[in-house]
């Protein structure tokens, strides 16, 4: 029987193909990662040119969720849109409820029952895609990873995509959880260098933060990332 043909049956040893394939999705995607900081987060990721006609600029991996969350991803980007649109009408659903921002968990979870309800209806696939949700709130600076089965955890530091093993061999041997926004930007540079390809450049990566202080999440400039990779490369 082809137990890999509707997302609703079980195979005999209890797997879902379906949510195994988008799996497979995610680790042929993009390298992506994060890190927590003491005071805040950090976001990076590999941009590849597929073609050297594409406008590298107008392909952009970490988004903006609200003015204190911010996400990027590893996997189909069609559906991580429709989920990271999700995950902003929360967020503002949450302002008008509530009159205070979301918190970054519960924002994760909303989005991670969205992708599990994916995983149990005839008719449907699940979502090809696994998010990191970075955010400052109430309790200090957060870092969610969610897979395409609806399952979500918290990370200090965490990679997913392509590169994803080489990475987190890098962080299991190298992190610390003392380390601060600007350490941690060059040691997001640092891991990222050992998965893109042709080297470090401001083409080839992009990179947010959030910083406690401010609790705002901001994109990092190319100049600025440049000035980092040079530091690096100086080093």
């Amino acid at each position: 029987m082809g137990y890999d043909r509707a997302i609703t049956i079980f195979s005999p040893d209890g797997r879902l193909f379906q949510v195994e394939y988008a799996l497979e999705a995610v680790r042929r995607g993009w390298t992506a990662l994060g890190i927590r900081c003491t005071d805040g987060v950090v976001l990076a990721v590999e941009k590849k040119k597929i073609s050297p006609l594409i406008d590298s600029s107008s392909m952009e991996k970490i988004l903006k969720i609200d003015d204190h969350v911010g996400a990027t991803f590893a996997g189909l980007s069609s559906d991580a849109r429709i989920l990271i649109e999700k995950a902003r009408q929360e967020a503002q659903i949450n302002r008008m409820l509530y009159d205070e921002i979301i918190d970054v968990e519960v924002l994760t979870k909303k989005v991670s029952e969205v992708k599990q309800i994916y995983t149990q209806h005839a008719g449907v696939r699940p979502f090809g895609v696994a998010l990191l949700i970075a955010g400052i709130d109430k309790n200090g600076a957060r870092l969610f990873m969610t897979e395409p089965s609806g399952a979500y955890a918290g990370y200090f530091a965490v990679a997913i995509g392509a590169g994803s093993q080489s990475v987190t061999e890098f962080f299991e041997k190298n992190y610390q959880q003392d380390i601060s926004v600007e350490d941690a930007i060059t040691f997001a540079l640092k891991a990222l260098a050992t998965v893109v390809e042709g080297g470090l450049d401001p083409s080839r990566i992009e990179l947010a933060i959030l910083r406690s202080k401010t609790g705002k999440f901001e994109n990092l400039p190319p100049a600025d990332l440049q000035e980092y990779i040079a530091k690096l490369k100086a080093a």
